[in-house]
């Protein structure tokens, strides 16, 4: 298959990279008597996962430090709504106190972008050689879901993920509300005409992150019990 654009060379030693582990791990499920690349994707995903989980946590336990801020935030942005810049600078020392920081949370996407481009192009160009590249209900992987299934359980694994991090003050935010229903049905729409190993990436990675973020807050519940 030929190079989809320029970007392609950008990427190339991620895509080296993901590839490299992609065959390892195909070959580690021949050995133990499971060989496909359906499996492989999953497993590499939880894997970057793993190894992503402490920016992961960061961004929860700061999604929690904002949220615990609120009503002080509020109180600030009330008193000071004459003065912007006195407001940021409360803003600051506020954040600066409590060890709180608004952009941690964005680590984790930052760091998922190059992976998620790589990937693209991993899955775009892979060649899967005598091996079967279909994956259950997937005729190919390197090709869109003709069934659909896929782009759907994207769309639906990013909401029930948007819902297992969302906080109770998010919930009653009209912006965050409108923002949690558009991005599960864009999510699905472009799933529509990526290939289904890459939209398979991403319903495992959501997955995992669902069940990081229940595991977290239940270790924060007996911790607070």
């Amino acid at each position: 298959m030929d190079e989809p654009g320029i970007f392609g060379s950008i990427f190339a030693p991620i895509e080296y990279l993901l590839s490299t582990a992609l065959n390892a791990l195909y070959s580690f499920l021949e050995i133990v008597g499971v060989p496909n690349y359906g499996w492989a994707i999953a497993l590499l995903t939880i894997l970057i996962k793993i190894l992503l989980y402490p920016l992961t946590k960061k961004q929860i336990e700061s999604a929690k430090a904002m949220q615990r801020l609120q009503p002080q935030m509020k109180k600030i942005q009330e008193k000071h709504k004459d003065n912007p810049q006195l407001m940021q600078q409360k803003m600051m020392e506020l954040y600066q106190k409590e060890g709180a920081n608004p952009m941690s949370g964005c680590l984790p996407m930052l760091a998922q972008m190059p992976i998620l481009m790589g990937m693209y192009y991993t899955l775009y160009n892979f060649d899967y050689g005598n091996a079967d590249p279909s994956f259950l209900w997937v005729p190919h992987l390197s090709n869109t879901d003709p069934t659909y299934v896929l782009p759907f359980l994207s769309a639906a694994t990013t909401f029930l993920m948007q819902k297992t991090m969302s906080s109770s003050s998010a919930d009653g935010n009209p912006q965050m509300r409108i923002m949690m229903a558009i991005m599960p049905i864009f999510i699905g729409w472009i799933s529509l005409n990526f290939p289904a190993g890459l939209v398979l990436y991403w319903v495992v990675n959501n997955l995992a992150q669902i069940a990081q973020q229940l595991w977290m807050n239940r270790k924060d519940d007996k911790e607070a019990a």
